[in-house]
Formats: C-alpha cells, sequence, structure tokens
C-alpha cells in the first residue's frame, strides 16, 4: 500500500513514460505491444510521449501488460 509521500501531483503524472518503462523491464518491443493492441509501432512510439492516451486504449495496453495501470493511477494521483 502506498503512503502519503507516494503520491504525484497529476500535472507530474506521464503515462507514457510508465508504459514505455513496463514494457521494457518485461523485454517486450513496441511492435509487440502494437500487435497486442492493435495498432501501429508508430502510434505506440506516440504513447510514450503522451503524457495521458484514451482509457480504451489504456484498458488495452492494461489486458497486454497484465498490468493494471488504472489502479495504479488512481492509487499515486494526489489531486
Amino acid at each position: 500500500m502506498m503512503n502519503k509521500n507516494d503520491l504525484i501531483p497529476a500535472a507530474e503524472l506521464h503515462l507514457g513514460r510508465l508504459i514505455k518503462a513496463e514494457l521494457e523491464q518485461q523485454g517486450r518491443t513496441a511492435v509487440w505491444l502494437a500487435n497486442q493492441v492493435n495498432c501501429t509501432p508508430e502510434n505506440i512510439y506516440k504513447v510514450f510521449t503522451a503524457q495521458w492516451i484514451t482509457l480504451p486504449l489504456l484498458f488495452k495496453i492494461s489486458k497486454a501488460l497484465e498490468r493494471d495501470f488504472f489502479r495504479e493511477l488512481s492509487e499515486r494521483l494526489a489531486i
């Protein structure tokens, strides 16, 4: 469980970086993820630079990487 010191202001949260870090930790490529979520590798590279992405795409990425980004974001977000 996270404590108050682990919270991140919304302006500092960067979803694309979290996704890229998870993909690299798993030893997977942008091409692999693109195939999993049915888009182009170019779109995945755009995700890496995006602070926020659409909920349907986040859902697909969460399933592909087997990581609940929704829960993590809600736990870490300081409003």
